[in-house]
């Protein structure tokens, strides 16, 4: 997946951002306040996409978004300040995306698997034990043997891949999957999930009255 900048100086904040993305797969690099930013692009530079933070010490986010630029490394803000005015100061100025705190860490991950895809930088394969799921080709194989997919089975197949370790609820994988405006019973994700564990032998736990979680061993 990808190596993201977290950008925030609320440690609190800072680590449970860095936990979901690291459980999904990201590899995060945790940094507190704007000089520390600063000093990191001289020494590595090297990062897929950032998260930051507008109100840091030391150097605010939007003086940031230049030398991030520079670097090529894309800037999704996460911030409190949510006035219109700071909204466009960083959309115009260069931003992929603007989010407001307090925010659905589900969506943040979406966001920044949109941002990441836009840059050529979305992962085309995904390795689950002996299951390989290539996006590109919307093929899966077991073991080295193509299993055969339904579409619906495979798109719900990659949204459980990428957020693995995280419960989906049943109304997250119909509007996902199958669209918003999908009216059917959420009985039909229990059988689609029971296909999934059939033909690939995931893991794919039951959350009662929830949903499902795709269970990957760290």
């Amino acid at each position: 997946m990808g190596r993201i900048l977290v950008i925030e100086d609320e440690i609190a904040i800072n680590k449970m951002l860095c936990l979901n993305l690291g459980i999904v797969g990201h590899e995060t690099v945790p940094l507190m306040d704007g000089q520390e930013v600063l000093d990191w692009l001289v020494q590595d530079g090297t990062a897929d996409l950032a998260l930051v933070d507008v109100m840091l010490p030391k150097t605010d986010g939007f003086a940031l978004l230049a030398p991030l630029k520079e670097h090529n490394i894309p800037v999704i803000y996460l911030t409190a300040k949510g006035d219109l005015e700071s909204k466009l100061q960083g959309l115009t100025g260069g931003a992929e995306d603007y989010v407001v705190k307090p925010f659905e860490m589900l969506e943040v991950i979406a966001r920044i698997d949109m941002v990441l895809k836009r840059y050529g930088k979305k992962q085309v394969t995904f390795q689950i034990g002996d299951i390989e799921i290539n996006t590109r080709e919307r093929s899966v194989r077991r073991a080295g043997e193509e299993l055969v997919m339904t579409p619906i089975e495979f798109d719900l197949l990659l949204l459980l891949v990428r957020n693995q370790n995280v419960v989906l609820g049943r109304d997250k994988m119909l509007n996902e999957v199958w669209n918003i405006y999908y009216e059917g019973s959420t009985r039909t994700v229990d059988v689609h999930i029971a296909q999934l564990r059939k033909k690939t032998g995931l893991c794919i736990t039951c959350i009662p009255k929830i949903g499902y979680r795709l269970e990957v061993k760290e």
